[in-house]
């Protein structure tokens, strides 16, 4: 496929949402039976936020290949949005990927374009059906937020598909931002054409935890109906079902029943996953508890919580009789609206409601609103912010507000290694723009110190590991006495 390619009322443009799938199997033009597509002819379905296009940019008896296209209106997807998985992003609905990424809107084009091969007929040559034949399958960009490539070798590979990766970098432009969650990739397998669009249904939405429609006991049923030649017997099935199904136990444990003939499954709430999910749960509480005895030992009586969140740090301040004044403040107004529930504002007592404040603000631009306090929280913050911005947000917090003492989090990279649901190279969440290992932030710690006169300890939160040192890791900078 190349850029700029032209088809009646279409411009494709490399990156679009385009899978391909070549045949090679003599005469390869029988894949247009098989697909019930006429190879000279463009065809369309529609989607819920958009259509999806079918055609064939080659033919011949020798290879042919054919290519959907997904046409998402940005426009509709807003009004339709229905994110599972919402990121507390305030603009999410308007600033995301979703119609450029092979996502669970490909599976759905999936089910539409090709539903009858899918479900095993072909009228015209119905010996086809069953028939294994040499494909090449392509997507130009898979997203995959946690496991990586990994991952995606795991859930195709035992069915028999030899995979080229190539992981896209975040912008070309400046090579140093790293790498994205996103692959473009190649598949070669010998497999019947209803199994290849199945597996493709299956996998792509459980590689992507995004989900754009709501997941209910129907998702089962769909799931192992298209899974039911082979989802039993992959030896990855407990993590494609939950995947697939956005980690709902009860729908996860429903549809592992079924497939297994009724058997007794029993899903440990504690097992791996879930284990390494209370870890994670009980580091977030140890390090608020942390974070709270640094800011009372500091002897401040007010604080700004920057990049406050969902206010879980700032309903611990508000129990402290020592905080005169809290201020959180965050970008997001879905987090600030979340923050005002758990914070119960609606019934808060006026003396407390009046020490209190929830402002919406960029942390990346001078705010006469962050200055005059004594301290500063900024609890899992920086590793948020575009690695070009940090210098920004240096100066807004250090130069401009200036507080007395300030109290940083951010994860250790080195530490990502002990958690089994990270890939190499992998972020520990897929919104963090970078991660740094212990040098790396005892460096930016001692350049902030220098720079603008603060005395500065660099501590660790969480259990440590001799080698990979603690999971979190804290600075603490103060100036004056």
């Amino acid at each position: 496929m190349t850029p700029g390619l032209y088809l009646p009322g279409i411009k494709i443009n490399r990156g679009e949402m385009i899978l391909t799938i070549t045949n090679t199997y003599k005469p390869a033009t029988d894949l247009g039976y098989l697909l019930h597509k006429h190879p000279a002819k463009l065809q369309s379905v529609d989607l819920s936020v958009g259509q999806a296009h079918i055609f064939y940019p080659e033919r011949s008896e020798v290879k042919t290949t054919v290519c959907l296209l997904l046409d998402i209106d940005p426009l509709t997807l807003v009004r339709k949005s229905r994110d599972n998985t919402g990121d507390g992003f305030m603009l999410s609905h308007y600033v995301n990927d979703r119609p450029y990424v092979s996502s669970s809107f490909m599976s759905v084009a999936i089910a539409k374009a090709f539903s009858t091969a899918m479900n095993g007929k072909c009228k015209e040559k119905p010996e086809l059906v069953d028939l294994r034949m040499p494909f090449e399958i392509s997507l130009a960009s898979l997203p995959v937020p946690s496991g990586g490539e990994k991952l995606i070798r795991k859930f195709f590979e035992p069915l028999g598909y030899e995979i080229e990766l190539n992981r896209i970098n975040l912008d070309e432009k400046f090579p140093a931002w790293g790498e994205s969650r996103y692959f473009s990739i190649k598949m070669r397998n010998k497999v019947t054409l209803r199994d290849l669009l199945t597996h493709l249904y299956v996998i792509i939405p459980a590689l992507d935890y995004h989900k754009h429609y709501f997941i209910s006991g129907d998702e089962v049923d769909k799931l192992l109906s298209k899974g039911d030649r082979w989802l039993k017997d992959h030896p990855a099935r407990e993590e494609i079902i939950r995947r697939y199904l956005v980690n709902i136990a009860s729908l996860s444990k429903n549809a592992l029943k079924r497939i297994s003939d009724d058997d007794e499954i029993e899903i440990d709430d504690e097992d791996e996953k879930g284990e390494e999910k209370i870890r994670k749960e009980n580091l977030h509480a140890k390090r608020l508890k942390i974070v709270l005895q640094e800011l009372i030992r500091t002897g401040a009586e007010t604080i700004v919580d920057m990049g406050c969140g969902e206010g879980k740090l700032l309903s611990l301040l508000l129990k402290e009789k020592q905080f005169a004044r809290i201020v959180g403040v965050d970008v997001s107004y879905r987090s600030l609206i979340i923050a005002k529930q758990r914070l119960k504002w609606d019934d808060m007592p006026s003396r407390q409601k009046e020490k209190i404040e929830l402002i919406q603000g960029a942390l990346t631009y001078r705010d006469s609103r962050l200055k005059n306090f004594d301290a500063a929280a900024v609890i899992e913050v920086i590793e948020h912010l575009d690695p070009e911005r940090l210098k920004s947000f240096e100066r807004t917090l250090f130069e401009f507000a200036r507080p007395a003492h300030v109290v940083i989090t951010t994860p250790n990279s080195e530490y990502n290694v002990r958690y089994n649901n990270i890939g190499e190279n992998q972020l520990r969440h897929e919104d963090h723009r970078f991660e740094w290992n212990r040098e790396q932030f005892r460096g930016w710690v001692e350049k902030i110190a220098e720079r603008y006169g603060y005395k500065y300890r660099v501590e660790n939160i969480g259990e440590i590991d001799q080698e990979a040192g603690a999971p979190t890791q804290m600075a603490v900078l103060s100036y004056g006495n």
